[in-house]
């Protein structure tokens, strides 16, 4: 009942206290972002966030403050006399006061009051200095500090934009959000490139450890993993639900410390049942891709400008404007094996580098690339055979600056060929349970996932994944 009366101003104030009811409400403060739109003169306004630059006039000291609600700042103005002591370029501040407008027509504060929340010396070691613009490898040494850069921010607000339009993409089209486990016993990859998770404590493990099972069996009696796809999961689900995706974590173990890799990173991953075609997954990873960056241009323009260029924002508006192509994988390993860019090919059975995927997108004028038809010994067990028992139903979507963005593919729905590889892999006990989905109320799938990072590089045309994600990870280096 008391729960209830939360919701309720009276029984609010009844069961908390004023100064309770008014605490709890306290995350509602005005914003930068809605003052500038407002636009709106001769209006009281309380502002808190921080100091990136200070101006000192014959009468008065000029400041521009920014909250993080967007790219811009606001100007503050307040006589010498007022100055509080260390107001500074990184202070967190709270400003009140009233908003008018300069000789310009631009919205600033006036101030009656300003507090310094918390000073920010320069000269103690503070690694970034107003007013310039450090490169991103610099940047990378201070991950706890990243977010007090402009930039940083801006490319902040862009992820949430991003996984905003995801999650609307996919409601607006009947896909149900599932929250897929972190950790699993699957190797969905089948690659090996999986993290062990047991226990620290060498006492405890002891404790749990049944006869017959390794340490790294003792919690769960059996190996379990971070996951590298929630893919299987959704398999799962979608026998059920019809639509179903997941935006989450995940994971892999490669020794790599190029700008290409994460040890850990966002997918979006989505399944369809009922789906029986090959293009009709192709429509709607084309369809997602336009619907997003369509969304995030227009809500995150000019903080985009503050990463990319303009250039870059009207060469996507043109990428999402044309139709995305198609090639055969034969057809697409035929144009690179041709070419006379390449000093050593790719071996047909290895598949392609990311210098011959950037080069099949540039010789398509740039646009996007869906490689269809793939061989059946280069992609997992899951994906269905194609006519050609040579074949499968597997799609890669290469783009521009980031090469392969996506890969999907139709499932495997025939009980006895998935019997079949699941045996000859060694996985027909541990994934007796996917076996068991193509028996009770079996439909044809499809599905595909994105790395949301690659999508960031795309957008922004970002060159080191590390700085596309607030708190990178890769081999060597887990800080914070």
């Amino acid at each position: 009942m008391a729960v209830r009366m939360l919701g309720q101003s009276y029984g609010m104030k009844v069961l908390l206290g004023r100064r309770a009811y008014l605490q709890l409400r306290s995350y509602k403060r005005q914003r930068i972002v809605d003052l500038l739109a407002s636009n709106q003169a001769d209006a009281p306004a309380t502002i808190k966030g921080w100091v990136k630059a200070v101006r000192k006039m014959k009468e008065y000291v000029f400041f521009d403050v920014n909250d993080g609600s967007c790219a811009d700042k606001i100007q503050v103005l307040i006589p010498k006399s007022h100055r509080p002591q260390k107001l500074g370029p990184g202070a967190a501040v709270e400003v009140s006061g009233n908003l008018s407008k300069n000789t310009k027509g631009q919205l600033e504060l006036k101030a009656d009051n300003v507090s310094v929340v918390g000073p920010c010396d320069m000269s103690d070691g503070f690694p970034f200095v107003a007013k310039s613009c450090q490169p991103p490898e610099y940047v990378r040494k201070y991950l706890h500090l990243r977010s007090q850069t402009s930039a940083f921010c801006s490319l902040l607000r862009i992820r949430d934009a991003a996984t905003r339009a995801i999650h609307d993409f996919f409601h607006s089209n009947g896909f149900i959000g599932i929250h897929t486990p972190i950790l699993t016993s699957n190797d969905c990859e089948g690659a090996g490139e999986v993290f062990i998770v047991r226990p620290e404590n060498e006492d405890f493990i002891k404790s749990l450890k049944k006869e017959g099972f390794s340490q790294d069996e003792a919690f769960f009696d059996t190996k379990t993993y971070l996951t590298v796809s929630g893919q299987l999961h959704l398999e799962a689900v979608v026998r059920g639900l019809n639509c179903v995706y997941t935006l989450g974590p995940t994971f892999r173990a490669e020794n790599s410390r190029s700008r290409h890799h994460l040890s850990e990173f966002y997918m979006v991953e989505a399944e369809a049942a009922f789906m029986e075609t090959i293009d009709d997954l192709l429509g709607l990873i084309e369809d997602l891709i336009r619907s997003i960056t369509y969304k995030v241009i227009s809500e995150c323009e000019e903080d985009m400008l503050r990463i990319t260029d303009k250039s870059n924002i009207e060469f996507l508006k043109a990428l999402i404007d044309k139709p995305f192509c198609v090639l055969t994988y034969d057809e697409a390993f035929d144009i690179v094996a041709h070419s006379q860019k390449f000093s050593s090919l790719p071996e047909k059975e290895e598949g392609f580098g990311k210098e011959h995927e950037l080069f099949l997108v540039a010789h398509k004028e740039n646009r996007p690339v869906f490689i269809v038809d793939w061989p059946k010994d280069m992609k997992p067990f899951y994906v269905k055979q194609a006519s050609d028992p040579t074949k499968v139903c597997a799609v890669d979507l290469l783009t521009p600056h980031v090469g392969e963005l996506c890969g999907g593919s139709l499932r495997e729905d025939n009980f006895l060929l998935l019997e079949q590889r699941l045996h000859q892999l060694g996985l027909d006990e541990s994934l007796s349970w996917y076996l068991e989905l193509r028996k009770f109320g079996s439909v044809p799938s499809a599905g595909f996932g994105m790395g949301f990072e690659r999508y960031i590089q795309l957008l922004l045309r970002i060159n080191n994944i590390k700085d596309t994600i607030p708190f990178p990870r890769w081999a060597h280096n887990c800080k914070l």
